[in-house]
């Protein structure tokens, strides 16, 4: 494999065992593997990056053998009205909507498809809520590979309808996102190379990206707090990881803490921390309005505890009425579409201002992880239910 000079390998979660770096799936432990880069060997990373691959130096191939739409290079954008609600010295929202299929997920993606085709891969395959699918199917169609996505029924009908746009092989599985797992693993018969989170290590890897465009669009310095939605955990993950490389490299003095927002109805991370739990339970009746972040078991939640503890962040509920308000009410500010995973993060920040976790002296950064069209009619129901 032609990999980049700083790639050394796979880390077991579990056990700590290094894999080669063609290993492939998770490890003999059944633990999600975690890339490892030889920082020695970055001299330095660019300031005004066209696409999350000119980070390639830290990522595990150069960006021309990349499977790449321009994904990354989002906007970072000031919310001085939010911030000044909040009682906080300042909020910037990260609008991942602008990326190639509206969604946080491309970052991660990119880099899964671009290994997947690296090893060989003809066939490839996940479930997921909505957004993964959407994307999956984006990258492979790029790649000019075979892709199967099994979403369930309660996905968004626009990520239903680019699956099949962009050529994918979709099957809808009545029910939700366990069901839809249940039935890959069940039913498709071919082999296939596995695109689901913390199976392949490549998709929390692609998310640290996002962490390099906010401090060097700001200079290298970083913000004090950070707030994301979370379903799979990898986007808290890979965010945690990316400051933590910021610190390593020295080009920053410190990471942010890092806080988990999840719907009341679904939220596994934040109660595991709630509970001061070293693992976290499965939810038994998962219910919320937005399926991205249902996720009532997580692939990722030791490695999301980790980073919460590890950042001296934390957890934080919130119900789904205020994650939609939150997401109509930026809407409205910013002009930019803020969906509703973007809105559970700031619903999030209120509730963390609320408990005293954010305070006066914090500058804050929530990642809006998808374009509001994604879930368009339940926003738009969420306005009718206040008569609007």
């Amino acid at each position: 494999m032609d990999t980049s000079d700083a790639f050394v390998g796979l880390d077991c979660t579990a056990t700590g065992d290094r894999y080669a770096p063609d290993h492939v799936g998770r490890s003999d432990a059944d633990a999600p593997l975690d890339p490892v880069y030889d920082l020695d060997t970055v001299d330095s990373l660019p300031t005004d990056p066209d696409s999350m691959w000119a980070y390639d130096a830290l990522l595990p191939v150069p960006e021309a053998r990349a499977v790449s739409a321009a994904e990354g290079a989002t906007p970072l954008l000031d919310a001085d009205g939010l911030a000044a609600d909040l009682g906080v010295e300042g909020v910037l929202i990260k609008d991942e909507g602008r990326n190639p299929t509206g969604s946080v997920l491309d970052r991660g993606l990119s880099v899964a498809v671009t290994m997947a085709q690296a090893h060989g891969a003809e066939l490839l395959a996940l479930a997921a809520p909505g957004d993964a699918g959407q994307s999956a199917a984006a990258y492979a169609g790029r790649a000019d590979t075979d892709c199967y996505a099994y979403l369930p029924s309660r996905a968004p009908f626009p990520n239903k309808a680019m699956v099949n746009v962009h050529g994918a092989d979709m099957r809808v599985i009545g029910g939700r996102f366990p069901d839809a797992l249940d039935a890959l693993e069940s039913d498709l018969q071919r082999e296939w190379y596995s695109l689901q989170e913390f199976t392949t290590p490549y998709r929390h890897d692609g998310m640290k990206t996002l962490a390099y465009e906010v401090a060097a669009a700001r200079d290298w310095t970083v913000p004090d707090a950070v707030v994301v939605g979370v379903g799979t955990g990898e986007t808290l993950v890979g965010v945690a990881h990316g400051f933590r490389d910021l610190v390593e490299l020295g080009l920053t003095d410190r990471v942010p803490r890092c806080y988990a927002a999840q719907p009341e109805g679904c939220a596994p991370i934040a109660d595991a921390v709630a509970a001061g739990a070293d693992a976290v339970s499965p939810v038994e009746y998962p219910d919320t309005i937005c399926g991205e972040l249902e996720l009532p078991n997580p692939a990722g939640g030791a490695m999301a505890l980790d980073a919460v503890e590890a950042t001296d962040g934390g957890a934080v509920t919130v119900a789904d009425d205020d994650l939609l308000e939150s997401a109509v009410a930026l809407t409205q500010r910013l002009g930019t579409e803020v969906g509703a995973t973007g809105g559970a993060a700031a619903a999030g920040a209120w509730a963390l201002a609320d408990r005293g976790d954010l305070t006066a002296d914090d500058s804050v950064l929530l990642i809006n992880a998808d374009a509001g069209v994604k879930t368009a009619d339940v926003l738009r129901s969420h306005l009718m239910g206040q008569g609007v």
